[in-house]
């Protein structure tokens, strides 16, 4: 793929080095999008290009490249992807602000060892025989392995480790080999460590047949003991507990602390301060890999819908956000809303989310405002079901199939939707396994996740689902600039009468790019 150098010294915002080289802001469209103003949905389509949305997943790839492969928040590669963005937003004319959080970030730093050193020298594979548990500290040492109140094979009902009475004789100094079962993972690894043990391995049940691999499990954030933890899979598990004289090397490369992350707000400069439009994407990627799909794919479309809209003058105010530490559970969006006036929730009428929306295995979700599609989770706050039909009315009106998904919680709409503010979007799957049914509508391969690469290395440049994210690219577009000139669908204030309501299936039909 073709890249761009950075050539252009560009003070930085963020970064705690002083320079960093940015290319000049690319504006991939034609030289008639350069100068117009796209006021009207097919001017902008035309304009907010796959070409050009491309071309920012390229700099986030590089930005990556040069960065140890990740974009996580409190990292320099994403303090550099918060630099790329806030300095075309500069330079197309926005009013943009950097909103500084604190938060406690867990992170792994380098690879982790695992190693049979006595009765036989064995080297175990991280990310296949264990890995390192979520919110684990740090440690390098040699010790002696104890298990702990274990029950071994199918059927057994576990509660290795939950309760103090388990580690009755525990020799202090020791590695603790626990299973899972009864309890959470933070609680045996804390009772652990207060009968003397340095190190904990957590092994998988094996009570039934899911319960045998590795998995990624959590220690909790709250999680204080002090020693190092690992998962390991229950044939390992079994194969330790049956080795008279253990003794194991274990190193784990992690940290854990208060660290400083970003959101990048910007705001047009005209519209209707009282009738605000929102639309976010997380910028963050996991510690895994440069997160192009997740989410560079969202934060590129919005980007690129904010450089084609700066000549536009909107009814309504449009912010447009990227948020930070997303990953790390919603919270640069927490910390944004959760530091507004009441006046400030007020003043926003929406808000529109894009996390993942080029899903290499791609199924067209949109968030079901109204819980018409009953998946469990209920409807959205009022005004919801009115985003959710813009949405569906859009798709039809191309000929694209759609289905709805829940608003569970797990991305940048949930602190939104917790203050009452309306709320929609767009998803194309991550973890979820796509069926036969959807292969039908969509194309693509049952039984595979519809992102297979999801929180992986290979979520790179080349993990996109090109016609996913062109058509999701113009429907960002649309409904941006639909909403920030008219919210009538909403709050009935009037809007601009040559932007209908969008129930209204024959005008919206009239308006697109063909």
């Amino acid at each position: 793929m073709p890249m761009f150098r950075y050539f252009r010294p560009i003070l930085l915002l963020v970064s705690s080095i002083t320079f960093i080289f940015f290319p000049p802001t690319i504006y991939a469209s034609s030289k008639s999008c350069e100068h117009r103003v796209n006021n009207t949905h097919e001017k902008l389509q035309e304009c907010v290009t796959l070409y050009g949305v491309r071309t920012h997943q390229e700099v986030f790839q590089e930005i990556a490249d040069d960065n140890d492969g990740n974009r996580q928040s409190g990292t320099t590669g994403y303090n550099q992807s918060v630099d790329y963005i806030s300095n075309t937003l500069l330079d197309a004319g926005y009013d943009v602000s950097i909103q500084p959080f604190q938060f406690n970030e867990f992170r792994q730093l380098g690879p982790s060892i695992l190693e049979q050193t006595i009765p036989a020298s064995v080297t175990y594979v991280e990310n296949s025989d264990y890995n390192v548990m979520t919110e684990s500290e740090p440690g390098d040492f040699m010790a002696l392995v104890t298990d702990v109140d274990l029950q071994l094979g199918l059927g057994n009902s576990s509660s290795s480790g939950c309760e103090g009475d388990d580690f009755i004789g525990f020799p202090y100094g020791n590695i603790a080999l626990i299973q899972r079962g009864a309890c959470a993972f933070g609680l045996k690894a804390e009772n652990a460590a207060n009968a003397g043990a340095i190190g904990v391995i957590i092994f998988n049940q094996g009570n039934t047949p899911d319960r045998f691999d590795i998995i990624n499990g959590t220690l909790g954030a709250n999680y204080a003991s002090g020693i190092p933890v690992v998962f390991a899979s229950y044939q390992r598990g079994e194969e330790w507990a049956n080795t008279p004289g253990l003794e194991l090397r274990m190193l784990v490369d992690t940290f854990r602390g208060e660290i400083t992350s970003y959101n990048v707000i910007a705001e047009s400069r005209h519209g209707d301060s009282s009738n605000v439009i929102m639309a976010g994407a997380h910028l963050d990627s996991v510690a895994a890999g440069p997160g192009i799909q997740d989410n560079g794919s969202g934060s590129a479309a919005i980007l690129e819908t904010a450089i084609q809209m700066a000549k536009v003058k909107p009814r309504n105010k449009v912010r447009f956000a990227w948020w930070g530490a997303e990953e790390s559970g919603l919270i640069g969006s927490t910390h944004y809303v959760g530091n507004l006036e009441q006046q400030e929730i007020d003043d926003i009428t929406l808000y529109l989310n894009f996390d993942m929306i080029g899903s290499p295995n791609y199924v067209l979700f949109v968030y079901d405002g109204d819980d018409s599609d009953e998946i469990g989770a209920g409807q959205g706050p009022e005004g919801s079901a009115q985003i959710e039909k813009l949405f569906e009315s859009y798709y039809m009106s191309i000929g694209q199939p759609f289905k709805g998904t829940d608003f569970s919680g797990r991305s940048d709409y949930g602190p939104f939707i917790s203050v009452g503010i309306p709320s929609g979007g767009l998803f194309t799957g991550a973890a979820g396994i796509k069926t036969f049914d959807e292969v039908g509508l969509w194309g693509g391969t049952a039984g595979d996740q519809y992102d297979p690469c999801y929180h992986l290395a290979c979520d790179t440049f080349d993990n996109i689902n090109l016609t996913a994210l062109e058509i999701n690219s113009d429907a960002v577009a649309f409904a941006i600039l639909q909403y920030a000139m008219n919210t009538s669908a909403i709050n009935n204030k009037k809007g601009k009468g040559n932007f209908k309501r969008p129930d209204d299936m024959d005008y919206i039909g009239s308006k697109l790019k063909r």
